[in-house]
Protein backbone atom coordinates (compact mmCIF):
# COMPACT_ATOMS: atom_id res chain seq x y z
CA UNK A 1 0.00 0.00 0.00
CA UNK A 2 2.77 2.36 0.81
CA UNK A 3 4.95 2.10 -2.35
CA UNK A 4 1.59 2.31 -4.21
CA UNK A 5 0.18 5.05 -2.60
CA UNK A 6 3.38 7.09 -2.57
CA UNK A 7 3.79 6.75 -6.43
CA UNK A 8 0.27 7.72 -7.22
CA UNK A 9 0.32 10.59 -4.69
CA UNK A 10 2.11 13.45 -7.28
CA UNK A 11 -0.64 12.55 -10.06
CA UNK A 12 -3.68 12.78 -7.13
CA UNK A 13 -2.94 16.33 -5.84
CA UNK A 14 -3.13 17.40 -9.00
CA UNK A 15 -5.91 15.62 -10.04
CA UNK A 16 -7.49 17.20 -7.01
CA UNK A 17 -7.26 20.39 -7.83
CA UNK A 18 -10.08 21.31 -10.26
CA UNK A 19 -9.41 24.74 -12.75
CA UNK A 20 -11.30 27.59 -12.53
CA UNK A 21 -12.55 30.09 -10.22
CA UNK A 22 -14.16 28.51 -7.05
CA UNK A 23 -18.14 28.24 -6.86
CA UNK A 24 -19.71 31.15 -4.32
CA UNK A 25 -20.44 30.07 -0.83
CA UNK A 26 -22.58 31.66 0.80
CA UNK A 27 -21.44 32.74 4.51
CA UNK A 28 -23.09 31.88 7.85
CA UNK A 29 -20.41 33.58 9.76
CA UNK A 30 -20.98 32.89 13.76
CA UNK A 31 -19.16 35.44 15.33
CA UNK A 32 -18.99 36.63 19.23
CA UNK A 33 -22.08 38.52 18.64
CA UNK A 34 -24.62 36.17 17.45
CA UNK A 35 -23.26 33.61 20.53
CA UNK A 36 -24.53 35.54 23.22
CA UNK A 37 -25.60 33.03 26.17
CA UNK A 38 -23.76 30.53 24.70
CA UNK A 39 -20.18 32.03 24.83
CA UNK A 40 -18.95 33.03 27.97
CA UNK A 41 -16.72 35.75 26.65
CA UNK A 42 -17.48 39.43 25.45
CA UNK A 43 -14.26 39.95 23.56
CA UNK A 44 -13.44 37.92 20.68
CA UNK A 45 -9.92 36.42 20.95
CA UNK A 46 -9.99 34.94 17.06
CA UNK A 47 -7.94 35.90 14.18
CA UNK A 48 -11.00 36.99 12.13
CA UNK A 49 -9.89 40.49 11.27
CA UNK A 50 -6.32 39.36 10.06
CA UNK A 51 -7.58 36.37 8.24
CA UNK A 52 -8.65 36.14 4.64
CA UNK A 53 -11.87 37.21 3.91
CA UNK A 54 -12.98 33.99 2.31
CA UNK A 55 -11.76 31.69 5.73
CA UNK A 56 -14.67 30.81 7.51
CA UNK A 57 -12.96 29.16 10.58
CA UNK A 58 -10.91 31.61 13.24
CA UNK A 59 -8.31 29.99 15.26
CA UNK A 60 -7.53 31.91 18.16
CA UNK A 61 -5.07 34.79 18.10
CA UNK A 62 -3.03 33.00 20.95
CA UNK A 63 -2.85 29.55 19.98
CA UNK A 64 -4.05 27.67 16.27
CA UNK A 65 -5.99 25.26 18.69
CA UNK A 66 -8.11 26.89 20.47
CA UNK A 67 -10.99 28.88 19.23
CA UNK A 68 -11.21 32.71 20.09
CA UNK A 69 -15.22 33.07 20.49
CA UNK A 70 -14.97 30.66 23.40
CA UNK A 71 -11.56 31.01 24.87
CA UNK A 72 -9.42 33.28 26.08
CA UNK A 73 -6.07 31.63 27.24
CA UNK A 74 -3.89 28.07 27.02
CA UNK A 75 -4.93 25.71 29.57
CA UNK A 76 -2.40 23.98 31.58
CA UNK A 77 -1.43 20.73 30.64
CA UNK A 78 -3.51 18.07 33.10
CA UNK A 79 -6.91 20.70 31.96
CA UNK A 80 -5.89 20.14 28.39
CA UNK A 81 -5.98 16.37 28.73
CA UNK A 82 -8.93 16.46 30.83
CA UNK A 83 -10.61 18.70 28.44
CA UNK A 84 -9.70 16.90 25.64
CA UNK A 85 -11.04 13.37 26.94
CA UNK A 86 -13.80 14.93 27.62
CA UNK A 87 -14.51 16.50 24.30
CA UNK A 88 -13.84 13.44 22.38
CA UNK A 89 -16.33 11.00 24.61
CA UNK A 90 -18.81 13.42 23.53
CA UNK A 91 -18.22 13.62 20.00
CA UNK A 92 -18.16 10.25 19.46
CA UNK A 93 -21.65 9.77 21.66
CA UNK A 94 -23.21 12.99 20.33
CA UNK A 95 -22.30 11.23 16.46
CA UNK A 96 -23.43 7.59 17.62
CA UNK A 97 -26.90 9.02 18.54
CA UNK A 98 -27.02 10.70 15.14
CA UNK A 99 -26.18 8.18 13.15
CA UNK A 100 -22.86 9.91 11.43
CA UNK A 101 -20.09 7.90 10.02
CA UNK A 102 -16.70 8.78 11.61
CA UNK A 103 -13.49 7.18 12.94
CA UNK A 104 -10.19 8.93 14.29
CA UNK A 105 -7.03 9.79 12.21
CA UNK A 106 -3.74 11.27 12.10
CA UNK A 107 -2.44 11.98 15.35
CA UNK A 108 -5.26 10.38 17.07
CA UNK A 109 -5.04 7.41 15.09
CA UNK A 110 -1.38 7.18 16.36
CA UNK A 111 -2.73 7.48 20.15
CA UNK A 112 -4.52 4.92 19.49
CA UNK A 113 -1.94 2.59 18.41
CA UNK A 114 -0.13 2.88 21.68
CA UNK A 115 -3.00 2.94 24.37
CA UNK A 116 -6.00 3.81 22.85
CA UNK A 117 -6.19 7.33 24.36
CA UNK A 118 -5.17 10.76 23.31
CA UNK A 119 -1.64 11.67 23.30
CA UNK A 120 -0.44 13.60 26.47
CA UNK A 121 1.18 16.54 24.68
CA UNK A 122 -1.58 16.74 21.53
CA UNK A 123 -3.70 20.22 21.45
CA UNK A 124 -6.08 18.45 19.14
CA UNK A 125 -8.14 15.83 18.01
CA UNK A 126 -8.56 14.62 14.36
CA UNK A 127 -11.04 12.93 13.03
CA UNK A 128 -12.97 12.15 9.18
CA UNK A 129 -16.09 11.95 8.12
CA UNK A 130 -18.16 10.28 4.97
CA UNK A 131 -19.76 13.34 2.99
CA UNK A 132 -23.04 11.30 3.17
CA UNK A 133 -22.57 11.76 7.32
CA UNK A 134 -21.52 15.65 6.46
CA UNK A 135 -23.96 16.72 4.52
CA UNK A 136 -26.68 15.26 7.00
CA UNK A 137 -24.96 17.63 9.54
CA UNK A 138 -24.71 20.53 7.72
CA UNK A 139 -28.53 19.74 6.33
CA UNK A 140 -29.87 18.93 10.18
CA UNK A 141 -27.22 19.93 12.89
CA UNK A 142 -25.73 22.80 12.03
CA UNK A 143 -24.51 25.09 14.56
CA UNK A 144 -26.25 22.68 17.40
CA UNK A 145 -25.86 22.83 20.84
CA UNK A 146 -25.31 19.67 22.30
CA UNK A 147 -25.51 19.56 26.48
CA UNK A 148 -23.57 16.78 28.46
CA UNK A 149 -23.64 15.28 32.27
CA UNK A 150 -20.28 15.07 32.94
CA UNK A 151 -18.13 13.73 36.12
CA UNK A 152 -17.09 16.46 38.34
CA UNK A 153 -19.10 19.39 36.46
CA UNK A 154 -22.31 20.34 37.80
CA UNK A 155 -23.78 21.83 35.56
CA UNK A 156 -22.61 19.58 32.99
CA UNK A 157 -20.71 21.26 29.60
CA UNK A 158 -22.26 22.60 26.19
CA UNK A 159 -20.79 21.21 22.74
CA UNK A 160 -20.82 22.89 19.74
CA UNK A 161 -21.19 21.17 16.02
CA UNK A 162 -20.33 23.66 13.37
CA UNK A 163 -20.74 22.98 9.46
CA UNK A 164 -18.00 24.89 7.24
CA UNK A 165 -20.43 26.01 4.30
CA UNK A 166 -17.42 25.69 1.63
CA UNK A 167 -17.51 21.75 2.41
CA UNK A 168 -19.68 21.43 -0.65
CA UNK A 169 -16.19 22.33 -2.73
CA UNK A 170 -14.49 19.39 -3.62
CA UNK A 171 -11.08 20.73 -4.71
CA UNK A 172 -7.76 21.11 -2.62
CA UNK A 173 -7.68 24.73 -4.19
CA UNK A 174 -9.81 26.11 -1.39
CA UNK A 175 -6.88 25.96 0.81
CA UNK A 176 -8.65 28.63 3.22
CA UNK A 177 -11.71 26.09 4.09
CA UNK A 178 -9.94 22.69 4.35
CA UNK A 179 -11.60 21.60 7.82
CA UNK A 180 -14.88 20.76 7.06
CA UNK A 181 -16.88 21.00 10.57
CA UNK A 182 -15.59 21.45 14.38
CA UNK A 183 -16.95 20.10 17.48
CA UNK A 184 -15.97 22.98 19.68
CA UNK A 185 -16.08 22.82 23.73
CA UNK A 186 -18.01 26.37 24.24
CA UNK A 187 -16.25 26.57 27.93
CA UNK A 188 -12.61 26.19 26.93
CA UNK A 189 -12.52 26.87 23.15
CA UNK A 190 -10.66 23.44 21.96
CA UNK A 191 -12.43 21.48 19.19
CA UNK A 192 -11.57 18.56 16.64
CA UNK A 193 -11.35 18.46 13.30
CA UNK A 194 -13.48 17.12 11.28
CA UNK A 195 -12.40 16.34 7.68
CA UNK A 196 -14.51 14.96 4.90
CA UNK A 197 -13.47 11.56 2.72
CA UNK A 198 -14.48 12.29 -0.70
CA UNK A 199 -13.98 10.45 -3.80
CA UNK A 200 -11.59 11.83 -6.39
CA UNK A 201 -14.07 12.41 -9.04
CA UNK A 202 -11.33 13.57 -11.63
CA UNK A 203 -9.20 10.55 -10.95
CA UNK A 204 -11.96 8.68 -11.44
CA UNK A 205 -12.68 10.19 -14.95
CA UNK A 206 -9.14 8.94 -16.08
CA UNK A 207 -9.66 5.43 -15.06
CA UNK A 208 -8.53 5.11 -11.38
CA UNK A 209 -10.99 3.81 -9.41
CA UNK A 210 -11.07 3.38 -5.71
CA UNK A 211 -9.34 6.67 -5.56
CA UNK A 212 -10.56 8.84 -2.18
CA UNK A 213 -9.46 12.94 -1.12
CA UNK A 214 -9.47 15.16 1.65
CA UNK A 215 -9.48 19.17 1.33
CA UNK A 216 -6.09 19.08 3.55
CA UNK A 217 -4.41 17.10 0.59
CA UNK A 218 -4.65 13.33 2.00
CA UNK A 219 -5.49 10.69 -0.36
CA UNK A 220 -6.29 7.13 0.28
CA UNK A 221 -7.29 4.40 -1.29
CA UNK A 222 -10.90 3.03 -0.62
CA UNK A 223 -10.05 -0.76 0.47
CA UNK A 224 -7.69 1.23 2.69
CA UNK A 225 -10.72 3.34 4.92
CA UNK A 226 -13.39 0.64 4.30
CA UNK A 227 -13.87 -0.97 6.28
CA UNK A 228 -14.29 0.47 9.15
CA UNK A 229 -13.34 -1.51 12.23
CA UNK A 230 -14.47 -1.61 15.41
CA UNK A 231 -12.50 -0.56 18.73
CA UNK A 232 -12.25 1.62 21.23
CA UNK A 233 -11.01 5.07 21.73
CA UNK A 234 -10.42 6.84 25.33
CA UNK A 235 -13.20 4.29 27.11
CA UNK A 236 -15.92 4.73 24.14
CA UNK A 237 -16.54 2.58 21.04
CA UNK A 238 -14.86 3.96 17.88
CA UNK A 239 -14.44 3.20 14.56
CA UNK A 240 -10.64 2.91 12.94
CA UNK A 241 -9.77 2.80 9.04
CA UNK A 242 -9.00 -1.23 7.78
CA UNK A 243 -5.35 -0.75 7.14
CA UNK A 244 -4.89 1.28 10.36
CA UNK A 245 -1.18 0.23 10.94
CA UNK A 246 0.30 0.71 6.75
CA UNK A 247 -1.59 4.10 7.07
CA UNK A 248 -0.02 5.04 10.17
CA UNK A 249 3.01 3.75 8.40
CA UNK A 250 2.58 5.85 5.53
CA UNK A 251 1.94 9.41 7.21
CA UNK A 252 4.41 9.22 10.46
CA UNK A 253 6.99 6.40 9.15
CA UNK A 254 7.50 3.21 11.05
CA UNK A 255 9.84 4.64 14.35
CA UNK A 256 6.96 6.13 15.14
CA UNK A 257 4.58 2.74 15.70
CA UNK A 258 7.48 1.78 18.31
CA UNK A 259 9.36 4.64 19.77
CA UNK A 260 8.69 5.31 23.43
CA UNK A 261 10.71 8.26 24.02
CA UNK A 262 8.71 11.46 21.98
CA UNK A 263 7.97 14.89 22.94
CA UNK A 264 9.79 14.56 26.11
CA UNK A 265 7.30 11.72 27.28
CA UNK A 266 8.38 7.91 27.54
CA UNK A 267 5.84 5.22 27.13
CA UNK A 268 5.84 2.81 30.15
CA UNK A 269 4.86 -0.90 28.96
CA UNK A 270 3.99 -1.83 32.41
CA UNK A 271 1.29 1.39 32.53
CA UNK A 272 0.08 1.85 29.03
CA UNK A 273 1.37 5.24 29.89
CA UNK A 274 3.34 8.33 28.39
CA UNK A 275 4.94 10.03 31.45
CA UNK A 276 6.51 13.03 31.33
CA UNK A 277 9.93 13.04 31.64
CA UNK A 278 10.22 16.15 34.51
Amino acid sequence: MKLRLNFLLPLLVALSGLSGALPAVRRRDADIESLFGISRLSRDYSGKRGDPRDKYFHESTFHPHYDGRFADKILSYDERRTHLTALMQTYLSAMNDIGAETWIMHGSLLGWWWNRKIMPWDSDVDVQMSYQSIKFLADYYNMTIHHFRLPGVEKGRDYMLEVNPHYVIDTIEDKLNVIDARWIDTETGLFIDITTLRRNRTAEALGLEGVMMCKDRHHYLEKDIYPLRDSVFENMPVKIPFAYSALLEEEYGARALTRTDFENHHFDQDKMEWIPLR
